[in-house]
């Protein structure tokens, strides 16, 4: 097995080899190659990774590059995590928002178009790669905002077998089974619960937990709700969440707590991206290291926790043919009746050799539809505007979200907007 990893440099990579060292009996990597476009850092994580291996007696070759096509030639597994800008590109969204009294996170809001709007063109260039030099290739894409990105794939390369995935789905499930192992006395593992959630990534609601095959919610949302009531701040109003039955994600605080967001905003710096470049500046200094050969604590500090378990298991899933269900962002296919089948959504699929398949769910109720239809064009018109350099589609994006500007001051946000990135979004300048 060949794997490339589209952001080698990132510091999240050591803890993806960490996953692939952990399961090598089942995912039998031969090579990764980790490629980057910014030398030093891919160095410097590389060598760091390099050891990792080397220190697990694993013969996985490592291989760093900078060269999109070699990387991924021949490749059964292409991994994406790049970010185009860097961290200071999220800073710049994050401000960008503080100036216009907006949500500036990154993967929602206009924080999440105007990466969206750098991150798209790149994806689709990927994708001609994987298309021309790697056709049987599962492409997983990690890059925010991911479904949306995952969108754009599913229109504009929709021969690639590819799959936006994300950690929170996952990081839900866990914290259930931790909060069901206090509870019964006993450990469960990933394997031993399901989750059933559906919506757009970011902006999903969970309505079901089975635990070794038995309908748990009644168990599971009493928990959520009781500690939602014991909250002096709570994210979600608690007389609303118990009417709905459903647990929402958690990024779903910046629609229904907006006031209390912006102001959080209002107090930067630092912003969320200057406490991250703070956290891996730290991290890199370790991992430059020569003498360090162990994964340091500080990474969870920097998020993304489980992230190599998500990875890896869809991967072995998929490689070995095992038929697991995993929740992931694909085009559903019509597997959710009455919605657009060429829709996008985070849900549950069924993970095999023939790739990422969805899997048949209920639709939400109408009360959840009606956000989640008007994200969803917001999405489909800011994949127009990244692909096209289009900035009447990017104007209605903005207008359309209900995150955005109102009408008469999208105008000098979009504008903003393209000015703060203009080195990165050239089709809009031309």
């Amino acid at each position: 097995m060949k794997v490339a990893v589209i952001g080698g440099g990132s510091t999240y990579t050591p803890e993806l080899i960490k996953g692939f060292l952990e399961r090598i009996e089942r995912v039998p990597v031969q090579e990764i190659w980790l490629m980057d476009i910014d030398k030093t850092r891919l160095d410097i994580v590389g060598g760091f990774v390099k050891r990792l291996v080397e220190n697990s007696k694993s013969k996985i070759q490592i291989i760093l590059s900078d060269d999109l096509v070699q990387s991924i030639s021949g490749a059964n597994i292409v991994i994406t995590q790049f970010r185009v800008g860097q961290m200071q590109a999220r800073r710049a969204d994050e401000y960008l928002g503080k100036r216009h009294h907006l949500v500036g996170e990154e993967t929602t809001g206009i924080g999440g178009m105007s990466k969206a709007l750098r991150s798209i063109p790149v994806i689709l260039e990927i994708c001609d790669v994987i298309r021309l030099h790697a056709p049987k290739a599962l492409l997983l894409n990690f890059t925010n905002p991911s479904g949306l990105i995952m969108e754009a794939i599913q229109r504009y390369a929709p021969k690639i077998k590819a799959v936006g995935v994300c950690n929170s789905a996952f990081t839900t499930k866990m914290k259930i089974l931790q909060h069901l192992s206090k509870l019964h006395g006993k450990q469960y593992n990933a394997e031993d619960g399901e989750l059933l959630t559906l919506g757009l990534n970011h902006l999903t609601w969970h309505f079901g937990f089975k635990l070794n095959g038995e309908d748990v919610w009644d168990e599971v949302f009493a928990v959520y709700l009781k500690q939602l009531r014991a909250m002096p701040e709570p994210p979600f109003h608690p007389d609303s969440i118990e009417r709905q039955r459903m647990i929402p994600n958690d990024y779903l605080e910046y629609y229904f707590q907006k006031k209390r967001k912006i102001a959080l905003q209002d107090a930067w710096p630092p912003s969320q991206a200057e406490q991250v470049m703070e956290i891996e500046k730290n991290l890199l200094l370790q991992y430059a290291d020569s003498t360090f050969k162990i994964i340091p604590g500080e990474l969870m500090q920097r998020g993304g926790a489980y992230y190599s378990s998500v990875a890896t298991s869809i991967i072995d899933s998929f490689w070995n043919d095992r038929g697991e269900t995993h929740i992931a962002n694909v085009s559903h296919n019509g597997m959710v009746k009455g919605w657009e089948k060429e829709w996008v959504l985070e849900m549950p699929c069924r993970v095999d050799k023939r790739g990422v398949n969805p899997l048949p769910i209920q639709p939400l109720p109408l009360y959840n539809y009606a956000l989640l239809e008007q994200v969803k064009q917001y999405e489909l018109m800011t994949v127009e505007a990244a692909v096209h350099g289009d900035r009447e589609a990017a104007f209605q994006a903005l207008v359309t979200h209900p995150l955005g500007p109102t009408e008469d001051n999208a105008a000098t946000v979009l504008e903003d907007m393209l000015q703060t990135h203009q080195r990165y979004l050239p089709r809009f300048f031309l």
